[in-house]
């Protein structure tokens, strides 16, 4: 099974509230994620334990440029979020580097699989 896993503590809170409904990840993803694939989401550093959150379904997946991302992408990432320019920020912060909004990114909306 694959895993969608989140470094940032600023996911933190809105992953285990189930506020944070996708996740957009630079360049073009779609070979590792597809609708319809169920992932492990998890939490935790590359190399080191990782806690595992919940189970949850790909509800979409879509490439396309940074400057296209649409309000609902942008709060599915971040409820605290109020635009493309801090979702740029936030991408720099998390890749530790310069963003442009030409640049693809793959936005992977997620629903949690309850039982």
């Amino acid at each position: 099974m694959r895993s969608l896993n989140f470094y940032s503590s600023a996911h933190h809170g809105n992953i285990l509230t189930r506020k944070k409904t996708c996740t957009i990840r630079l360049g073009d993803k779609s070979g590792k994620y597809q609708e319809g694939d169920v992932v492990l989401v998890t939490y935790g550093n590359r190399f080191e334990p990782r806690k595992e959150l919940f189970k949850a379904v790909l509800d979409k997946v879509e490439v396309k440029p940074l400057s296209a991302l649409s309000e609902q992408d942008i709060k599915g990432e971040s409820p605290d979020m109020r635009g493309t320019d801090e979702v740029v920020a936030f991408l720099k912060k998390i890749y530790g580097r310069d963003i442009g909004l030409d640049e693809t990114v793959t936005v992977i909306h997620f629903s949690e699989i309850t039982s």
